[in-house]
């Protein structure tokens, strides 16, 4: 079996979880699979890091000198934003020699300053992606999506996100039940599908204001069956359709159509990934209706029939 080393880049100011949680994926794969990888850390000359929460992390090596990784993995966090000039010209020097480059939230801006990302479609954490855009303006930045996987670069948003890259990238080398056996032994999914939005609709969405309007948000996420059309909304929330709708748009910044549709979408796209139900159930369940009115809403959004969105991302 080939042994992959996975060499995890640290500096001041990384961000602990950025790489804690990818490195508890690869080092529990190496305890499943002996052999399978050799995780180390590296700092630019193996000094100890101080992190962004205050933890000092004293690692393996040093970048300067080692040996070209199968993969390397660059966290993010506050330190990205004044990286070492001597990270940059390693990251610039030696990346490209590993076999797969991984970064994680802020770590694109660590891989984009070493001229890394140009011309690749990537992702980071959301708050940093319009910056990411504007000072790089060769690198393609989606802001959506969990993780991107273009070529031999990955890239995923913030924090937690790493994780559902590893996995990802441990079911690539490993296969499948290696993944899921790590994930229920870290209590998370075996991954989350890398273009599921960094938020969902209720997290991106404004919050209303107003009580009934807030009311009506939980609402429409407890009961994507249920009539939500403007009008039995709006008598729920005792107004009038008309004072409705434009309360709803003013106040959570869509109307209550594109919300509901969106909720709905999203509801059908857990219950795919996660339960056996058939089509026509999962429609009927999230309002549909029909599973041909289902199929339309797929297609439109997400470019996948149901049928196929279930065969990329159910275990």
């Amino acid at each position: 079996m080939e042994r992959r080393t996975v060499l995890i880049a640290l500096f001041d100011g990384v961000q602990s979880l950025d790489f804690t949680g990818p490195l508890e994926v690869f080092s529990g794969a190496a305890g499943m699979v002996p052999g399978a990888y050799e995780v180390r850390t590296a700092s630019l000359d193996g000094s100890p890091v101080r992190t962004s929460s205050g933890l000092t992390v004293t690692p393996d090596l040093a970048l300067r000198g080692a040996p070209a990784p199968h993969t390397l993995l660059v966290p993010g966090g506050e330190g990205t934003r004044a990286l070492h000039p001597g990270v940059v010209a390693w990251l610039r020097e030696n990346a490209p020699a590993a076999r797969r480059l991984v970064s994680v939230c802020t770590g694109a801006y660590a891989l984009a300053a070493a001229g890394l990302l140009d011309g690749r479609r990537v992702t980071t954490h959301w708050a940093f992606a319009e910056g990411l855009a504007e000072r790089f303006a060769a690198v393609d930045v989606d802001p959506d999506p969990i993780f991107i996987r273009d070529g031999t670069v990955s890239t995923s948003a913030g924090v937690t996100s790493g994780i559902d890259l590893a996995l990802a990238l441990v079911e690539e080398d490993l296969g499948r039940d290696v993944a899921l056996a790590i994930a229920r032994y870290l209590v998370v999914f075996l991954r989350r599908p890398g273009n599921q939005r960094q938020f969902s609709v209720q997290l991106e969405a404004q919050s209303a204001q107003r009580r009934p309007l807030r009311d009506i948000q939980q609402y429409i996420s407890e009961h994507p069956g249920a009539d939500l059309s403007v009008a039995a909304l709006a008598e729920r929330a005792h107004l009038s359709p008309r004072h409705f709708a434009r309360a709803f748009r003013d106040e959570i910044g869509t109307s209550p159509g594109r919300y509901v549709d969106q909720v709905r979408l999203e509801a059908a796209r857990r219950l795919l990934e996660d339960t056996d139900g058939g089509i026509e159930e999962v429609s009927r369940a999230c309002g549909y209706g029909t599973p041909e009115a289902m199929r339309r809403a797929f297609v439109r959004d997400l470019g996948a029939a149901p049928a196929e969105y279930r065969r990329r991302f159910h275990p």
